[in-house]
């Protein structure tokens, strides 16, 4: 059996092909993975009609499978991966896994992986259903797992690993309170940072100001925060200039050398904002920077001062 599996989260990807492993009854020791930019296509279908040595079945897995999207890969692949989907070995479970939002459904490697194989989108539609499921056996409210997201963001992959620090602080009690919440979970900085950006340009001085106080309480350093603010704004600037060239998130991950998840928050920020803003803050940031370096203005005084302009 083929399967093409995509989407941006790699967190749903990874729990498919767990799902898939168990349904196929493939043990650890069989499973086999590569990563089609790193590995040639010769080498991995070579392995897929190799017989494994301790079971009668075995999964290769094909990470960043990007001959799937459109203008990627070589036609040369393409005619090597045809007649081999047309006719698998029956004891190899070929996997491949784009993370990418989609794929070029025009391909003839995509229509065939649709016919004699299975093709799956995995998108982060409800993110809420799937943390409800990370505390499945654990009593916990609703109102506390909105919190826990709040807190923690979107990236499930992030959201599972602050989970698994809850279940395990109450494996005896099996109930979760939001002060386990408040008390064990760390609060991921690049959600808070987005969201003292949209305080800063929506010129919301008093929640701004609010937040940064309780920044330099939690021992953050101002110049810390300055070049935070500044690298957000750059990343802000850089995301949506792509995504409006018509790269995905992921190019857009590999070509910034950024992960996936603040892209992704980069994105959802920056689309809101001119390009001319976001300029602008950059060049502010930038000035104030200076300033600090040179010693015209002290580091805590000069940032909110600046928020107090905005």
């Amino acid at each position: 059996m083929n399967y093409l599996l995509y989407g941006e989260e790699s967190y749903l990807i990874e729990k498919e092909i767990e799902k898939i492993v168990a349904k196929q009854g493939l043990e650890e020791i069989n499973l086999i993975r590569y990563d089609y930019t790193i590995d040639s296509l010769s080498k991995i279908l070579e392995d897929c009609e190799t017989v494994s040595f301790f079971s009668d079945k075995k999964g290769v897995i094909v990470d960043n499978a990007v001959l799937f999207n459109r203008g990627k890969g070589t036609e040369e692949d393409t005619n090597k991966l045809l007649p081999y989907l047309k006719s698998p070995n029956p004891s190899t479970i070929l996997i491949f896994l784009n993370h990418n939002a989609s794929v070029d459904n025009t391909k003839k490697i995509t229509k065939a992986m649709k016919e004699i194989g299975v093709l799956k989108e995995l998108s982060n539609s409800n993110p809420f259903s799937e943390i409800e499921e990370m505390f499945d056996g654990y009593k916990i409210e609703k109102s506390s797992i909105r919190l826990f997201q709040e807190r923690v963001g979107d990236d499930l992959t992030i959201l599972k690993e602050e989970a698994n620090k809850l279940r395990l602080f109450k494996i005896e009690e099996k109930e979760i309170t939001k002060e386990d919440i408040l008390s064990l979970t760390t609060v991921t900085i690049d959600t808070d940072i987005f969201k003292f950006i949209d305080y800063i340009i929506g010129r919301e001085k008093g929640k701004a100001l609010a937040m940064y106080e309780e920044m330099i309480k939690e021992g953050e350093e101002p110049i810390k925060i300055i070049a935070l603010l500044a690298s957000k704004f750059r990343l802000m600037y850089q995301s949506t200039e792509l995504t409006r060239l018509g790269y995905s998130q992921q190019d857009i991950s590999s070509t910034l050398g950024v992960h996936i998840y603040p892209v992704k928050l980069a994105i959802q920020s920056g689309l809101k904002y001119k390009t001319s803003l976001l300029l602008r803050y950059m060049k502010q940031l930038s000035e104030l920077d200076i300033q600090i370096k040179t010693g015209k203005i002290e580091p805590i005084l000069g940032l909110e001062l600046l928020l107090l302009e905005v």
